[in-house]
């Protein structure tokens, strides 16, 4: 994911169209990410989650956030990377746009219940 990242900052499109999935050969407009980039300048990149991409997987995935400016405008691009390998290199395969996380359970304590603290005592008397 780095090494893209350092492409698209450096204007490599290249190197990106050499990393795609063969899948992508026919999607991928060379010119038009070319233009796309024009007057972006790119200010971090940060790597949000990695699951697999060892060496002994077949398939990773990278969440990854990239600043940049364009136009006086600070902006962000959120996605979740798919990576797979082919003829034993990897390569980018497709992307998940602002990926969202698992939704967040909260289970409401009654009243009545005990205390979530561990106090022992009814939550009505504790915490509540």
């Amino acid at each position: 994911m780095r090494s893209r990242y350092t492409a698209y900052v450096v204007g490599r499109i290249d190197y990106l169209q050499r990393t795609n999935a063969a899948a992508l050969a026919d999607v991928f407009d060379a010119e038009q990410s070319a233009a796309s980039a024009e007057g972006v300048t790119w200010t971090g990149l940060t790597i949000v989650d990695v699951t697999g991409g060892g060496p002994d997987d077949e398939t990773g995935r990278v969440e990854f956030r990239a600043r940049f400016e364009r136009l006086g405008q600070q902006l962000e691009h959120h996605e979740a990377a798919l990576f797979h390998r082919e003829d034993g290199r990897w390569v980018y395969a497709e992307a998940q746009m602002n990926p969202k996380g698992a939704p967040r359970r909260v289970e409401k304590v009654g009243r009545n219940d005990p205390c979530p603290c561990g106090s022992g005592k009814k939550y009505k008397k504790c915490c509540g």
